[in-house]
């Protein structure tokens, strides 16, 4: 999975920002900051993200395309267009069935 970070101050299209890779599960830093960080991400068919616990709440927002992403094991079908919190401490999984991009936020503040 690829990193970048973008940069600040410039109008951006987020769906333009990172492209589809075959095989592949891109990631392209927007925002990297203590209190959280936003990325946009991009997944090809039939990739996914390991599943995990993360210690703070997160945002998906799907932005082209259909994702999957579980929560306790609770499958959610999610379009463009569409978003989910992913609560803190709950197993999650996110897996591309077809193709999608999403912006995922991660928020850490509030968690001493």
């Amino acid at each position: 999975m690829e990193s970048l970070e973008q940069e600040v101050a410039k109008a951006l299209i987020i769906v333009e920002i990172i492209e589809y890779v075959p095989n592949s599960v891109l990631s392209k830093t927007i925002i990297k900051k203590s209190t959280g960080n936003i990325s946009v991400m991009s997944f090809d068919t039939g990739e996914s993200l390991t599943e995990r616990t993360s210690p703070f709440d997160t945002f998906a927002q799907i932005i082209d395309g259909k994702a999957e992403i579980l929560i306790d094991g609770i499958s959610h079908q999610l379009i463009s267009g569409q978003g989910i919190v992913i609560p803190a401490h709950r197993s999650n999984l996110i897996r591309a069935n077809e193709r999608f991009k999403m912006i995922l936020t991660v928020i850490k503040s509030g968690y001493d």
